[in-house]
């Protein structure tokens, strides 16, 4: 039995002269829950219609479940999608949309009742047969929409940015809801969206798209921390952006100069030389705050700036600083102690960065 429940092995999609997917060859682990994030237009949607069956593979294959699908049409696919817009039955009630898929197989009544009532249970809608999809909340629709597909027991499910509709608090809710359900049932997911907090949240492994190729495929932690490329670095999670040139190298560090006259140390990635343009990214987290320079670690060499502007929000709120010497602007976070809950516009304060956690890139290296 492979290990793997869904393959692509160098999948191509054109469109006229235009390449939507460019050889992508994965593999997705059983039981596992597999997010490909992307922006608008990079392929992740065309991805998933050409595992579901909807489009066909220009070149490559997939495989599902040890299976070739390639010239497979949809209803034959041990797949079911979840689409943004549910697409649930209003004349039908809760139990009718769930069993539907059950009935078009031609499944006994009894046997039919005895699977919805049993998969409602499970996705915490019990006894919710009889309810008008009306009558139901975003969140209990999105449930429904889950277990209709699960209920028909796929190989894998196919979520298109399932959640992308939902206001922001109930969005935040069933990122949790569908990573326990997804536990739960240990059926492979498949989710793509654009959303990196989705993504990071929910999945085991993450894929980053970009133009019709995946730049990076890895463990959330990997890819917040270890970026591959520049477009990963940029792409996931806040990130202060800097152009500079290669001053000097020190093992792993490197010392670049902005043209402003700024000088940063970050860890390289890949090959970087004396004199290479570089692009650095350094998370508002990562930085060092303090009111006066001498509270900064001795070690790291402290910029003087002043408080531009604060942007409250919560545990994830952040300072906009404006370096004095070079007029450049840098997002930091706050700590969540609250210690500095009393900054104001204009107020001079000191910061740091550990080069340790921060990176850089040759400007050339491929960012789409």
């Amino acid at each position: 039995m492979t290990a793997h429940d869904l393959e692509a092995r160098a999948v191509v999609k054109r469109f006229g002269g235009f390449t939507a997917v460019a050889g992508l060859s994965f593999a997705v682990a059983r039981g596992s829950f597999f997010s490909i994030l992307g922006p608008s237009g990079c392929g992740k949607t065309t991805l998933l219609r050409m595992i579901a069956g909807f489009q066909q593979v220009d070149g490559g294959e997939i495989v599902i479940g040890g299976q070739a699908m390639n010239g497979v049409p949809p209803n034959r696919r041990p797949v079911n999608m979840v689409f943004q817009h549910l697409a649930l039955f209003p004349l039908m009630n809760v139990g009718e949309n769930v069993g539907y898929g059950l009935a078009r197989r031609g499944v006994a009544r009894a046997e039919i009742a005895r699977r919805v009532a049993a998969m409602l249970e499970r996705v915490g809608l019990a006894g919710a047969q009889a309810r008008r999809v009306d009558q139901l909340s975003g969140g209990q629709k999105q449930r429904v929409a889950i277990a209709r597909s699960l209920v028909l027991e796929p190989t894998l499910l196919l979520l298109d940015e399932p959640l992308g509709a939902l206001d922001l608090k109930l969005r935040e809710h069933m990122k949790i809801e569908l990573k326990q359900l997804q536990a739960a049932f240990g059926t492979t997911f498949v989710y793509i969206t654009h959303d990196q907090s989705e993504a990071l949240v929910l999945s085991d492994q993450v894929a980053v798209m970009n133009a019709g190729r995946f730049e990076q495929v890895g463990s959330p932690q990997a890819l917040y921390y270890e970026p591959h490329t520049p477009f990963v670095a940029g792409f996931v999670g806040a990130n202060n952006r800097l152009a500079g040139r290669a001053a000097d190298i020190r093992g792993e560090l490197v010392e670049l100069v902005t043209p402003q006259g700024l000088t940063l140390f970050a860890r390289r990635r890949g090959s970087v030389a004396v004199g290479d343009a570089l692009e650095a990214f350094v998370r508002p987290e990562v930085a060092l705050l303090a009111r006066e320079a001498a509270a900064l670690p001795a070690e790291l060499p402290p910029l003087q700036a002043t408080v531009q502007s604060l942007l409250f929000d919560g545990a994830n709120s952040a300072v906009l600083l404006r370096e004095l010497r070079t007029g450049l602007e840098f997002r930091v976070a706050l700590p969540q102690t609250g210690q500095f809950a009393d900054l104001r516009p204009g107020e001079a304060v000191a910061v740091a960065f550990d080069p340790e956690r921060a990176v850089c890139f040759r400007a050339d290296a491929r960012d789409g």
